[in-house]
């Protein structure tokens, strides 16, 4: 009997652990938007409109849970605990109520129009069709967080991260450019939404969304880049989809490629070893266009779609591309012509002919003092000769001798 005992409590045992795990419900509430989100788990069942405690009676903010449920409470007058307005059109809580700390609940109202504003005396109004809803959602226990944030941050179900910063209603929470920039930079697209344009958004404080982009993972080779630090600057690593056009983060990408990247600021242009690309610099950081990350990172892939339905730039890298070589010219058989041998050095063509004029003619003879030419006078140094007795020929030799006085031989004689 003990033996059965203790298999039925292992078997119990291993039930429990393969059980999967439900998804716990829960209120989400931000006092500066007026809106309530209701999750089950990560996922987001409904967004409400709310109306809240006035600026002298605020909703008090915290973690809370619901505590109890009424279908049709009667209404108390707080300061006259007296006076009681039965269910109906006149009562102001509606036909449902929820408490989740003292005097405090959510419930309906008789007064639509005050929702959107801050006019209760710290409890949480709604509509009545939706109290009603997460009223049959809701259970004893569920939990119930209630914020005050004006700056918003999410992720939209198609991937878009998109932000909200809205008014200071009960004038307790001043943000500057630096508070945005540091809830925009885990999503990764920072470097998409300009300080100027942060700061005519808290400006407007209208509480309407700017989209900014869709940010994803990338993975080279199986690897997931990371942020990467250099040139003292921090280099972000996912890849964004903005007005059509999927910028690549190439920092982080050449760190595992370990690939030597150089940026040309004047031409906007990054150059590896395998090619160069347009770039795109945005507030310090480096992007090239998806389409262009083959050529400058010699890798195949793009965007694709996970198992689970998310998605990822994946890329691979190719082999690298060489120099093909040159093929040899074919030879051809031509018959051999002796010709004279000429001792010259090896050098590029024509470079010992760049001076023609250099050169010394075969068989010309330089005429020489001491050789008088027949039948004529050698003339003598101190007789002049006429000029339009000498030849063009007699100008050169004339030209070309040496002077008497150079001469040794003329010297001692």
């Amino acid at each position: 009997m003990s033996a059965l005992k203790f298999f039925t409590a292992i078997i119990c045992i291993l039930v429990l652990f393969a059980a999967p795990a439900q998804a716990q419900k829960k209120i989400l509430i931000n006092s500066a938007s007026r809106l309530m989100l209701f999750y089950d788990g990560d996922k987001k069942l409904a967004v409400y409109h709310l109306g809240l405690g006035k600026v002298e009676t605020p909703t008090p903010t915290g973690y809370y849970k619901i505590n109890s449920k009424e279908i049709n409470p009667p209404w108390i007058d707080p300061n006259d605990p007296e006076y009681e307005v039965p269910s109906g059109p006149d009562n102001p809580l509606g036909y449902r109520w929820m408490q989740f700390s003292g005097n405090y609940g959510i419930h309906g109202t008789n007064r639509p129009e005050s929702i959107g504003g801050y006019v209760s005396n710290g409890c949480i109004r709604m509509n009545e069709r939706d109290v009603e809803e997460l009223f049959d959602a809701v259970e004893i226990g569920t939990p119930v967080e209630i914020t005050y944030n004006r700056v918003v941050v999410e992720k939209t179900p198609d991937g878009d991260v998109v932000y909200y910063i809205y008014p200071d209603g009960y004038g307790m929470q001043n943000i500057t450019v630096a508070d945005v920039t540091k809830w925009l930079e885990p999503f990764g697209v920072l470097a998409f939404e300009s300080e100027y344009d942060i700061s005519q958004k808290i400006e407007a404080s209208d509480g309407e969304p700017t989209y900014v982009g869709k940010p994803y993972n990338v993975e080279i080779n199986g690897q997931l880049t990371q942020p990467t630090d250099a040139n003292n600057t921090r280099f972000f690593a996912k890849a964004v989809i903005r007005d059509g056009i999927s910028y690549m983060p190439v920092v982080p990408i050449a760190k595992i490629l370990r690939l030597k990247l150089e940026w040309n600021k004047s031409e906007s242009s990054l150059k590896s070893r395998y090619g160069k690309v347009v770039c795109y610099e945005k507030k310090d950081q480096l992007y090239c266009n998806a389409d262009d990350a083959p050529i400058l990172f010699n890798m195949e892939g793009g965007l694709q779609t996970n198992t689970d339905g998310s998605k990822i730039f994946r890329f691979k890298s190719l082999p690298a591309v060489t120099t093909p070589p040159v093929p040899d010219k074919p030879k051809v058989d031509t018959p051999k012509v002796d010709k004279p041998k000429v001792d010259r050095p090896n050098q590029e063509v024509d470079a010992p002919f760049t001076n023609k004029a250099d050169e010394t003619k075969p068989e010309e003879k330089v005429p020489s003092i001491n050789d008088p030419k027949p039948e004529e006078k050698i003339p003598s140094t101190n007789e002049p000769k006429p000029e339009e007795k000498i030849s063009p020929a007699d100008e050169s030799v004339k030209k070309s001798m040496p002077t008497e006085e150079l001469q040794p031989e003329e010297a001692n004689a």
